[in-house]
């Protein structure tokens, strides 16, 4: 773990190695202090030397200076290192996420991957800033102060390897104890991102209910939990202080005593004790800061292991050696597909699926809630592979393609239409980044958008909000139909992508598609058979199964399912699920 995180530090070792440089000269500064000031004490005041009172003052005071100048510097650079690896860190896992199919996201929740972005990652940050710049100090003046200690008097300075130990052995068992409180906290953070994100998504919702105590009493119940670990965590944590002062007042004591019985047996001097007293109080201090950094690591070490589980995440879907670079016309063919979400033979949501579609082709796809047929599209652009079987775009396994060129020459219109925040054009030329502005009117004019865009003030210049909540939902569906079509694909996908629109407006889209778009084989997932009648044909899907597949005058001819709907769809019924 350490050294998969070591990897991205990248160009800020150099601002890394520069902390360690300049804090050991703050270091060195700082313990000269000590010695220059026995030297006044016992051969400048107390011998009315003048010239040397004023000489070791300067030295004193050149040495704080250059210790203050080397101290900015290394914060100043323990800034830039660390801020920089939280950055290199970020783009690793977003970069990474942008790599991951279907289902690793499904692995990740969305309020956990934002988690481990923001709150892990700055805790990550916190500490390599405290490695980088304390972890060094205070080892470096822990062993200069000990030596400083032992030049002076070797007997007292035996009082701090008996404390050391004690402090070694406190340590210990207060992280045993705090790292696995630590661990569920943050995956009760994901929860509680989880609580906040779900009902920022859904005020409209939440307020349309009337839920917003019930929405309160989640998030209050989230945060108790929090409260409740953190707080067990830190009243752990807490038994640093007491015990780093325990060892310090004990040790300044000891010296004290037994300094002050050797000044009057003539063995010590009195700068000698005060320069002890002095080491004793930045050896313990040393320790004390080492504690910090131990508990920081701590706090940190769970958020390492979330951040390196997402970049250690296998990527189930990966371009394959010498991949296929062209997509040679729309034919879709399905040879005894089976597909589970967990990969597994006993929990298949799709079986035995087989199909031959030419390209050009229209194919409406109908069934109920659950009968699967986004998992039957979804396996077209590869989203997810199958788990069984074979699916060819082309005439070839879409497991033998470069995936840009696949994904690129199959345009997907998902249930769920997400629009970005920018302008229309903006969000339009996600389908083609060089589209021109007549290109995206005619694709526009295609998905019978082109009508409410001119009516903005702004026209295709109308900014439009995060999630698009700024349009209805039948627009935002038409906006989305527009930009799949600027890929100008060899397949288009509408996953019940005209739900929204009224019956007119979907008869007109289906209009343009059959008069503009016929080289484009097209898959239509509709709950309103209207949608799918016109098709070349018409699948009926029940259980992860094809039920029936043929013309609408044939399954209205032979399918018991098709019947049943039609017919209760023309006495005022509205989609599949009310048979």
């Amino acid at each position: 773990m350490i050294k998969q995180l070591a990897a991205h530090i990248k160009d800020y070792k150099t601002a890394s190695i520069k902390t360690g440089i300049y804090v050991s000269f703050e270091v060195l500064m700082e313990v000269a202090i000590p010695f220059l000031m026995a030297y006044l004490i016992d051969y400048g005041i107390e011998a009315g030397n003048m010239n040397l009172i004023i000489g070791l003052g300067l030295g004193m005071l050149l040495a704080a200076g250059l210790s203050l100048f080397f101290g900015l510097l290394s914060a100043h650079y323990a800034a830039k290192a660390s801020a920089g690896y939280a950055k290199n860190l970020r783009q690793a896992i977003f970069y990474k996420v942008q790599e991951f199919s279907f289902t690793n996201i499904d692995k990740f929740s969305t309020a956990s991957l934002i988690t481990r972005q923001t709150t892990d990652i700055t805790n990550i940050q916190n500490a390599y800033q405290m490695i980088i710049r304390v972890a060094v100090r205070a080892p470096i003046m822990l062993i200069f102060s000990l030596v400083m200690a032992f030049s002076i008097n070797p007997e007292l300075s035996l009082i701090f390897l008996a404390v050391i130990p004690l402090l070694g052995v406190g340590l210990y068992v207060i992280v045993v104890k705090a790292h696995p409180i630590f661990e569920k906290v943050f995956r009760t953070y994901d929860h509680l991102n989880n609580v906040v994100q779900e009902n920022l998504r859904g005020i409209r919702v939440v307020k349309s209910f009337v839920r917003e105590d019930h929405e309160e009493k989640k998030f209050e119940e989230v945060s108790e939990r929090i409260y409740q670990q953190f707080s067990k965590a830190e009243k752990i944590l807490a038994f640093n202080a007491p015990l780093m002062q325990f060892a310090i007042y004990t040790s300044i004591l000891l010296i004290s005593w037994f300094g002050a019985q050797m000044i009057v047996s003539g063995y010590m001097t009195t700068g000698q004790l005060a320069s002890l007293i002095t080491y004793a109080t930045s050896i313990l201090m040393s320790l004390m800061m080492l504690s910090f950094v131990f508990v920081m690591i701590t706090i940190s070490r769970a958020s390492a292991e979330r951040v390196v589980e997402v970049l250690n995440e296998t990527v189930d879907l990966e371009n394959p050696n010498s991949p296929v670079t062209t997509v040679k016309n729309g034919n879709v063919t399905f040879t005894n597909v089976g597909f589970s979400y967990s990969n597994s033979l006993d929990k298949l949501c799709l079986q035995d699926v087989n199909l031959k579609i030419a390209s050009g082709q229209t194919i409406g796809i109908i069934g109920g809630t659950g009968s699967s047929k986004s998992s039957l599209v979804q396996l077209i652009p590869r989203l997810y592979d199958v788990t069984t079987g074979i699916v060819e775009v082309g005439d070839v396994d879409v497991r033998k393609y470069d995936l840009q060129t696949l994904r690129d020459a199959v345009s997907v219109v998902l249930q769920k239409n997400i629009l970005f925040s920018g302008t229309i054009k903006e969000n339009l030329r996600w389908g083609n980044k060089e589209a021109t502005d007549e290109q995206m009117i005619h694709a526009c004019k295609l998905a019978q958008a082109d009508e409410f865009i001119s009516a903005f003030p702004d026209g295709y210049d109308t900014y439009i909000e995060q999630g698009g909540g700024n349009v209805s939902g039948g627009q935002k569906q038409r906006l989305c139909i527009a930009r799949a079509l600027l890929k100008n694909p060899k397949i288009l996908i509408l996953d019940d992508s005209t739900s929204a629109v009224d019956t007119r407006t979907d008869a007109l889209i289906r209009e343009a598609f059959l008069k503009e778009i016929p080289h484009i084989t097209k898959f239509i997932i509709a709950q309103r058979i209207a949608s799918v009648m016109d098709a070349d044909a018409i699948i009926v899907m029940e259980e992860g199964r094809i039920d029936a597949m043929g013309s609408h005058e044939e399954l209205l001819a032979s399918n018991e399912i098709y019947q049943e709907v039609y017919h209760s769809q023309l006495k005022g019924g509205n989609d599949f699920d009310e048979q």
